[in-house]
């Protein structure tokens, strides 16, 4: 047990946020005031069962939570919508707005011009900021019990990834990483685990003991990550946008080799050879086909032809092939950064067919060739009820619902509806910097929102003046869940869940979402209904009760609230679609067919080039082969930072000493341009400019810019971002199946400035 000063309070807390893993924390408390965060206890380190231990970020929350330029007030704007005037009003009067401008909108356009926008600020059982399909928590029940909103579906995180994957497969189903340790060979593609999934009992950890048991780790990625320099044999790196045609020329190798389990893929698999075909398709449309250049393209893909496209050797692809093909079991892992490109649904349905070639799936040490899985633990949420909205939009087509809702149908991913039939007239705007930092194209963005005619009221609840809040109409200061209670659940193989304690009490004048909703849902006339006279607790209280009827070993709720953290013992690891494998007949797979379907006869049923049955490479607008490079010669990756979780903390000193925010540019593509390391450097295209500090490194492919996102963007007088937010650069162009974000998928120009 940690030593303890006799006039320290010790209260058990967490991370609420958007970084793949909650971890458990301990608040150090002295007079009502937190002075420091330190891990928290959790018994030994087990294999199976290991500690959630929190990265520098969690450790630095402290920093977070007593900032100075924390909200303290509601606030209305009083210039311009955009330029961040505001004046200091009373609670009284944010919320009489408030109430007044919902009404006024549902009267004029009904419900369905109200919108929940995306964000993933803060997680939580009541005070949840990210909302899809039915989901639960405080805000989406009020919006319910006000007569509905426009709901969205998808992530901006995983659109390609949840939409892709279920037409191989059925469901989205990924391996323990705890399994890890019995692979021999684990490939990761646009993974990278040790900057993205830090913290918690997370993927790192697991493959550090696969490696020390013998697994050799290669990573394919455009950038030298953390997780290719600690913990791979080998760093492959490849084009943005060109995945696809690397992994077409390895089947190639497979298939040329003899290296396929071709039993595997003749009793499991749909359409990998024309012998195994739906009735009915024209020959030459086949997976196998399409390689050997017998489809419609008449192109093999040949290591030559794959190394003119991506630029990885002819003899490293040879070479991986052979490793993936004699090398068994092998783990071959998607993370999600390939599949935020304009053809991002491809490369999610092509690595499960290396996996189904080499027969990996469903075995120990094997997998599907999609991200991994694990177990989950049953937790009640504040229940929402039924929204009266049928209509739903993918998240990342707000900006367009603004504009053209009216018009909106299945074409745009409308869900539910034959048509939007009214624009987004009201956004809410909890948690979520989504509004205008991590939106596409920022300045179409932000010429969208000042435009009062469209959408005519916004309110955003945070805790800081971001960018996404100096768009607001009203701006309500909201608490950090170290000033309430709640409760987080996570799982990374291991299933958990983590009581928070309030630490202190709430600052200033902020106040949760829950006490807000409480507030608004009286001045509209369903308040009692609302609360049911509960308080954050007492809802607690039945959130537990949940968990003990799926778990007999949860814990009562004041030990649960005591010990802080609850992790389930796994029996075994996860091993996805291990039953489908060993029971083909009893347990098919959830598709059509009931095989895994490398041709799809729902994707053929389309007719749509953009959407082929099979996975194939389809060459990128802004990619290596657009005309458009000549003016604009680099691509322009973004990639997560180890000093943020998405924007949050971006504001946090401490965290921009240990990993400045900067620009990654190859030596030769520094030394065309005459720029060195710490040079400040203009980064522009057609869609904006923004100024940015450079850092000359090898570890970044030539012709490939590499710029972490998340920096609050901060434009001058001429509309040029003086913080280096990438978003100033991408593009608003959904991807063709899954309306997903396709904001790796950049061409720019990088100068000196």
């Amino acid at each position: 047990m940690k030593a303890v000063p006799v006039d320290e309070k010790l209260i058990p807390t967490s991370c609420i946020h958007n970084c793949s893993g909650r971890c458990f924390l301990h608040a150090h408390v002295k007079d009502g005031v937190l002075v420091r965060l330190s891990p928290g206890e959790q018994g030994p380190e087990a294999p199976d069962c290991p500690q959630t231990k929190a990265c520098l970020r969690g450790l630095a929350q402290r920093h977070w939570l007593e900032h100075p330029d924390r909200l303290r007030y509601p606030l209305k704007r009083i210039g311009p919508r955009g330029e961040g005037r505001f004046a200091r009003i009373s609670w009284e009067e944010a919320l009489t707005v408030i109430a007044a401008e919902m009404q006024r909108i549902k009267t004029t356009y009904g419900n369905s011009a109200i919108y929940l926008n995306y964000g993933t600020g803060v997680y939580g059982q009541i005070s949840d900021a990210y909302v899809t399909g039915d989901g639960q928590g405080a805000l989406p029940r009020f919006l319910n019990m006000f007569g509905g909103y426009l709901r969205y579906y998808n992530s901006y995180s995983a659109a390609c990834y949840t939409v892709a994957a279920p037409y191989t497969y059925g469901t989205v189903e990924g391996q323990s990483p705890a399994d890890l340790p019995n692979a021999k060979l684990i490939v990761l593609f646009a993974d990278n685990p040790a900057e993205t999934r830090m913290g918690g009992a997370n993927t790192p950890y697991y493959l550090s003991l696969a490696r020390d048991k013998g697994a050799k780790i290669i990573v394919i990625d455009p950038r030298y990550s953390d997780t290719a320099a600690s913990l791979a044999d080998e760093w492959i790196p490849v084009k943005p946008t060109t995945d696809n045609a690397l992994i077409a020329a390895l089947a190639y190798v497979l298939m040329a080799e003899q290296l396929v389990d071709q039993s595997f893929l003749d009793r499991y698999c749909l359409g990998y050879d024309e012998e195994h075909m739906p009735a009915g398709i024209p020959a030459g449309n086949s997976f196998k086909s399409y390689i050997l250049g017998l489809g419609e393209d008449k192109t093999a893909k040949t290591p030559a032809w794959a190394e003119a496209v991506t630029g990885v050797p002819q003899a490293d692809i040879v070479r991986l092939a052979r490793e993936i093909g004699l090398t068994k079991p092998c783990a071959l892992l998607q993370g999600l950064g390939w599949q935020r490109h304009a053809y991002g649904e491809q490369p999610v349905r092509a690595l499960p067919v290396l996996a189904a070639m080499t027969g990996n799936i469903g075995i120990k040490g094997g997998g599907p060739g999609l991200r991994p899985g694990g177990h989950k633990l049953l937790m009640g949420w504040m229940p929402a009820g039924t929204n009266a909205v049928a209509a739903q939009i993918p998240c990342f087509t707000w900006t367009e619902a603004i504009v053209n809702g009216k018009q909106m149908t299945a074409d745009q991913g409308v869900r539910g509806v034959d048509c939007l039939g009214t624009n987004i007239k009201l956004i809410w705007n909890y948690a979520s910097n989504t509004l205008i930092n991590q939106h596409a194209d920022i300045n179409a963005t932000a010429r969208i929102l000042a435009d009062e005619k469209q959408c005519e009221f916004i309110v955003v609840h945070d805790l800081f003046m971001t960018p996404s809040a100096k768009f607001a109409d009203i701006v309500m200061p909201d608490v950090s869940h170290f000033e309430r209670e709640d409760i987080v659940t996570f799982s990374s193989g291991i299933a958990y869940a983590i009581y928070h304690q309030k630490v202190s009490e709430p600052k200033f004048e902020c106040r949760s979402i829950y006490d807000i909703c409480s507030c608004l849902a009286d001045r509209l006339g369903f308040g009692p209904e609302y609360t049911e006279g509960k308080s954050e607790q007492d809802w607690l209280r039945e959130f537990v009760k949940v968990a003990q009827s799926h778990d007999g070993e949860f814990p009562a709720f004041e030990e649960f609230r005591r010990q802080g953290i609850y992790k389930q013992q796994p029996d075994k690891p996860v091993i996805a679609y291990e039953q489908q494998i060993r029971e083909p007949g009893a347990a098919p797979f959830a598709t059509p067919s009931g095989k895994i379907e490398l041709f799809s006869p729902r994707l053929w049923a389309l007719k749509t080039p953009e959407i082929p049955a099979v996975p194939q490479y389809i060459p990128a607008w802004e990619g290596p082969e657009d005309p458009l490079r000549k003016r604009y010669p680099l691509q322009c990756i973004g990639y997560h930072s180890k000093r943020r979780v998405h924007s949050t903390f971006e504001n946090i000193a401490l965290l921009e000493a240990v990993e400045p925010h900067a620009l990654w540019l190859n030596p030769a593509d520094a030394s065309l341009r005459q720029l060195a390391a710490g040079d400040k450097a203009r980064v522009f295209n057609d869609r904006g400019e923004l100024i940015i500090t450079v850092r000359v490194t090898p570890r970044i492919m030539p012709g490939v810019v590499a710029i972490p996102q998340g920096a609050w963007w901060t434009p001058d007088a001429g509309g040029i971002d003086q913080r280096g937010s990438i978003n100033t650069l991408t593009k608003y162009r959904p991807t063709p199946l899954a309306f997903g974000n396709p904001q790796h998928t950049n061409l720019v120009e990088v100068a000196k400035l």
